[in-house]
């Protein structure tokens, strides 16, 4: 990923950004042109809070090239409290202690490490929520 590339997706690794339908209410992860729901084009950019609870999960022993060095992690779809799936790492939580229900909210990470020059990426991941927040 170019460095020009890596700031112009800035927002979408710092925030999770959606749409949400201005006719029947749905919120969508990421930038939708059509109501998913209802089809209608009359959508607004909009912020998700990043809280949900985990939907399903898996453990990932073989990693993708750069992310090696984390395995095993547990990754999964978390379904936000406005609705939409994000699939992503869960971090800050033992393998075991995982479980589908499990409450969980977004918080921004160290991804990996790209290129000759070491630009670090960050982006999202989804931890825990503490037992006096849920």
């Amino acid at each position: 990923m170019s460095l020009a590339r890596h700031w112009r997706l800035q927002d979408q690794r710092y925030r999770l950004m959606g749409t949400q339908c201005e006719e029947c209410g749905a919120r969508m992860l990421g930038r939708r042109y059509i109501c998913t729901r209802c089809k209608s084009r009359n959508l607004q950019a909009c912020n998700l809070k990043g809280q949900g609870a985990v939907y399903s999960y898996t453990v990932v022993y073989d990693a993708p090239s750069g992310y090696e060095g984390l395995v095993p992690y547990p990754a999964g779809l978390v379904r936000l409290d406005e609705g939409p799936l994000v699939a992503a790492q869960l971090t800050d939580v033992d393998i075991e202690e995982v479980y589908v229900g499990m409450p969980v909210e977004m918080v921004t990470r160290r991804l990996r490490e790209y290129g000759e020059d070491g630009l670090i990426v960050y982006g999202y991941k989804f931890r825990p929520k503490l037992k006096d927040q849920v």
